[in-house]
């Protein structure tokens, strides 16, 4: 019998930025799970279909060599790439678009202004669906105000953002939360407003890192992200331990 080697990506965070491109473009289209993996596969893996062999065959091509392989022997095969069906582990996107070089991947090294503002975009992108929010999210992102992001490029920062807002709830558990554990109803608080309920957390984070001086509102701006949210997952730790103690 011969056989197929092949090398796939066994992870988000081993896709080149042409991959991902093809992904996120595959996704737009209305295709199953099962489908936008066989594509995939067939790219990735270097295999190009000459033809029908019969009613469940094909005869396919990998480098120089030709195979003859069944429908459900690649039915089997496209779940190695199962993991493309959850969202990514680790912060993942498109490292530039056009001329635009994206920010770190985890936000180490940025200002958390920035990390404010994008979060802030962020819900609003949940909450209303507006697709020019996650292009103004990439504006930041990639540094580029002028940006005009595509299909794949939107969802691309959709889930770079996803991807760090979670990184960053199991690194900081005290004081941020897993997506998967915010509802709806914490979001869109009944007679609260959203913008002012990002208004309103944005200011309290700031009050905690400032201690009350307005004086240093800019300097805290401009801290390293996870430097902030160090010192607001260890003051939140610290509250969530005086409540233990002495209760409400």
């Amino acid at each position: 019998m011969n056989k197929i080697a092949i090398t796939l990506p066994i992870s988000w965070v081993e896709l080149t930025d042409r991959q991902l491109y093809y992904l996120f473009n595959l996704f737009q289209d209305n295709l199953s799970a099962d489908q936008i993996k066989t594509y995939c596969f067939f790219l990735w893996g270097k295999i190009r279909v000459v033809c029908r062999y019969g009613e469940h065959d094909f005869v396919v091509k990998h480098n120089s060599d030709t195979f003859r392989v069944s429908r459900e022997l690649i039915a089997s095969a496209i779940h190695e790439l199962d993991w493309i069906d959850s969202m990514p582990e680790y912060p993942v996107r498109i490292s530039r678009i056009g001329r635009y070089i994206a920010l770190p991947t985890d936000f180490q090294g940025v200002e958390l202004e920035k990390y404010i503002y994008c979060d802030n975009l962020y819900q609003g992108y949940l909450s209303t669906q507006k697709q020019d929010l996650l292009n103004e999210m990439a504006s930041i992102l990639y540094n580029a105000p002028e940006i005009k992001t595509n299909a794949a490029e939107k969802l691309s920062t959709f889930y770079w953002f996803v991807s760090l807002k979670e990184l960053l709830a199991r690194t900081f558990p005290h004081f941020l939360q897993p997506a998967a554990s915010v509802s709806s109803e914490n979001l869109l608080e009944q007679g609260a407003p959203l913008g002012k309920r990002l208004q309103e957390a944005m200011n309290a984070q700031i009050r905690a890192l400032t201690k009350g001086d307005i004086t240093k509102e800019k300097q805290v701006l401009s801290m390293d992200t996870w430097r902030a949210l160090a010192e607001l997952d260890a003051q939140a730790k610290e509250y969530e331990e005086l409540k233990r103690q002495y209760g409400k």
